[in-house]
């Protein structure tokens, strides 16, 4: 089903949850799959008040939200909290996470076994493009911050974004 609602059956909704900063074409490789197999894809960008990060989380959605318009099942939003409680205000029954290494999973594991005992949300791992198995958004920015070239491990209007920022430091 892809579209507006059937009769009588629901959308098919999930989430992809992080902090986003920035965006690389990891991150942008998993949403675009979940959009694929969902109907409707939410980016939930990460509000973390104690943690400074380099793009305001407005930042972010921008340009997120540039890189996903073609998508057309994309939304973007900021959380606060629980990701658990983003999931039930919009009935998402599914967070779609990302797995580079068995390092994530360990970690990741954890996470979804919480998440489904406290709300039942369902967590889908995919294993990442090989050819991103090493990028992390805290990579990009310190490559970018001594001048390395991150041409390939982000989108022009990031890479972009970044290189103005970074000037900017």
């Amino acid at each position: 089903m892809t579209g507006p609602e059937s009769e009588g059956s629901q959308l098919r909704r999930a989430v992809c949850p992080g902090s986003f900063d920035p965006i690389t074409n990891g991150h942008l490789d998993i949403i675009a799959r979940a959009s694929r197999l969902y109907d409707e894809v939410y980016v939930a960008v990460m509000i973390n008040k104690s943690k400074k990060g380099l793009f305001e989380v407005e930042e972010r959605i921008d340009l997120i939200r540039g890189e996903t318009a073609d998508f057309g099942n994309v939304r973007v939003e900021a959380f606060h909290g629980l990701l658990v409680d983003f999931c039930k205000q919009r009935e998402i029954p599914a967070i779609v996470k990302g797995l580079r290494a068995v390092s994530d999973f360990d970690y990741e594991l954890q996470m979804a076994q919480m998440n489904n005992g406290l709300s039942g949300v369902e967590t889908l791992f995919v294993p990442t493009n090989p050819t991103y198995s090493f990028l992390s958004s805290s990579l990009v920015k310190e490559v970018a911050a001594w001048g390395g070239d991150v041409s390939h491990l982000v989108p022009p209007a990031v890479l972009a974004a970044l290189g103005e920022r970074l000037r900017q430091a």
